[in-house]
């Protein structure tokens, strides 16, 4: 553990949009017995998996209700797909709840454009502005407004078992072609080198996002959702190629495809995987959690995706984003919802680091937190970012963002070539700007 006398980070976020449209209506009667105002609130936090988010989130909560008389939260929670999926059949149907979790980018640009969600402009001005990590903010704006407010921040990295690496001779890799050579080394000693849970496609979707911004510079994918260029781009191309080697060498676990994300966890936090592409929102229980054991943790480290020769990518290029709150543009407690937003991200952001050990996307500075060391090496990593390029299915707007999700499954599985899954890509682009 050590000390951390301040936390600035400043970052340039990557974004992208286009737009379709959606809907959204509360619930008609708001007022309970006694004339109580009830908001909605649609979360991804559940107490069994993110207890120490959970606890922080139900005593903002009852302290918002006790400063706010006649004003009560009704939390509905759900795993992180499972509220993707919803959000979406509530928006068809007209009953986006009051306050839900948004991302930026293409996952928010249909909802502002139809007119689903609200715009904070009329709640925060420059000096609440001035409390967040420059960029996150930005990120929620569309067309010069803002319609969501920040909560965290993430990136992918690779986490790895440095006990496993250690007993087979191993350096933590800085180039792709040593990377290669470390899962050669491992598929040789009967070792699976890498845990992946592609059952959910995201997971697999960080893999190839890595490998276009090695290849091919953190502007080209940004690009070719933008329509400025082509998907059909040679280097993405390569990088689909290389998703398909990394599967012919033996990179991941048999059944990797059909896999959820904890199963892929599991298997690395157990050590038989000897690494795992994921979030920084596994840091607080890989470092503290009560579920690991120690020898894990002690085990427990990680690199930044390597570099490949020849390609545009930087080292310090990540893929990663942030997170939020939106408010329904319909609510029939529109302004009481904005103004719980208001106050839960402030005292998230005052709470997350300390106290869930969640990387928030408020500023914080002069304070003393005690942090494992795995967090000041990410922190210091977020302040070196050249970039942090969103996940791709948050560029993307729903439609293609689909199409993308799906082709990587059929990437990874092999049922589709790498220049089938560029071309469904553009198609799907193309069709959804209208070409």
């Amino acid at each position: 553990m050590k000390k951390l006398k301040a936390l600035s980070l400043l970052l340039a976020l990557t974004l992208a949009a286009a737009g379709c449209g959606s809907s959204n209506q509360a619930e008609k009667d708001p007022a309970g017995s006694g004339g109580t105002k009830t908001i909605k609130f649609m979360h991804l936090w559940p107490e069994g998996t993110n207890a120490p988010q959970n606890k922080i989130l139900n005593e903002i909560i009852a302290d918002f209700e006790r400063e706010n008389p006649g004003i009560k939260i009704e939390q509905e929670i759900l795993a992180n797909e499972q509220y993707k999926d919803k959000i979406k059949v509530l928006s068809a149907s007209n009953q986006l709840p009051d306050v839900g979790m948004a991302w930026p980018g293409g996952w928010l640009q249909p909802y502002v454009e139809g007119n689903k969600i609200a715009s904070f402009d009329d709640v925060i001005d420059r000096d609440y502005r001035n409390k967040f990590v420059d960029g996150t903010i930005e990120a929620f704006e569309v067309d010069g407004k803002t319609y969501g407010l920040p909560t965290d921040l993430n990136i992918a990295i690779v986490y790895y078992n440095k006990r496993i690496f250690e007993q087979n001779g191993l350096n933590v890799p800085t180039t792709y072609d040593e990377f290669l050579h470390v899962i050669s080394t491992l598929t040789n000693n009967g070792i699976t080198p890498i845990a992946l849970g592609n059952q959910e496609r995201w997971t697999g979707s960080l893999w190839y996002m890595y490998l276009a911004d090695r290849i091919s510079g953190n502007e080209t994918i940004v690009n070719a959702v933008n329509r400025k260029q082509s998907f059909e781009d040679p280097t993405l191309i390569r990088a689909a190629e290389e998703i398909q080697r990394l599967v012919d060498l033996g990179a991941f676990q048999k059944g990797y495809n059909g896999a959820t994300s904890s199963e892929a966890e599991s298997l690395f936090t157990s050590g038989q995987a000897a690494m795992y592409l994921t979030g920084t929102w596994v840091l607080p229980s890989f470092t503290q959690g009560e579920n690991f054991t120690q020898e894990f943790k002690d085990s427990v480290d990680y690199f930044k995706f390597p570099t490949v020769e020849g390609g545009k990518g930087d080292i310090n290029s990540f893929v990663g984003g942030n997170g939020g709150l939106f408010v329904s543009e319909h609510s029939t407690v529109k302004e009481e919802a904005k103004r719980f937003v208001k106050y839960f991200t402030e005292k998230f952001g005052e709470r997350a680091l300390g106290e869930a050990g969640i990387i928030p996307s408020y500023k914080l500075n002069a304070d003393d937190y005690d942090l494992p060391e795995l967090y000041l090496k990410v922190l210091k990593d977020l302040n070196d970012a050249s970039s942090i390029t969103l996940f791709a299915d948050n560029i993307m707007t729903p439609g293609p963002a689909q199409v993308h999700l799906d082709m990587i499954q059929s990437l990874f599985g092999k049922e589709a070539t790498p220049e089938e899954f560029v071309k469904a890509h553009e198609e799907a682009l193309a069709k959804e700007a209208g070409e």
